[in-house]
């Protein structure tokens, strides 16, 4: 079974691979090399951050020259981020529903 949502949140779990979703959001592409110099880790660490958003579908390559030029693609964040927006009307929904029933069973009380 395919979850797309879920390797989005397991990408985005660790703090690295969010710091080059940011850094890729303020630019229009970057190296790995360029990342690397913005991070406490080796370009290494960073390609393989690199791959896992790759994998996530959050960032894609682009060979250019001798470099390997990568770019957010926030289609699968966007998808992300409705399924959130899907979770919380769904408790927003339950939450009123309480809130009435309480409300109603107060006034009885009273």
């Amino acid at each position: 079974m395919s979850d797309p949502t879920g390797r989005v949140f397991d990408a985005l779990a660790d703090p690295n691979r969010r710091f080059v979703v940011e850094a890729l959001a303020e630019r229009e592409t970057a190296t790995a090399t360029e990342l690397a110099a913005e991070l406490p880790v080796t370009r290494q660490a960073v390609a393989k951050h690199l791959a896992a958003l790759n994998e996530a579908g959050l960032v894609e390559s682009r060979r250019e020259g001798r470099e390997t030029l990568y770019e957010l693609t926030p289609g699968p964040l966007a998808a992300a981020m409705d399924w959130m927006a899907s979770v919380g009307a769904e408790w927003d929904s339950r939450l009123a529903r309480l809130r009435t029933h309480l409300d109603s069973s107060r006034k009885r009380r009273s």
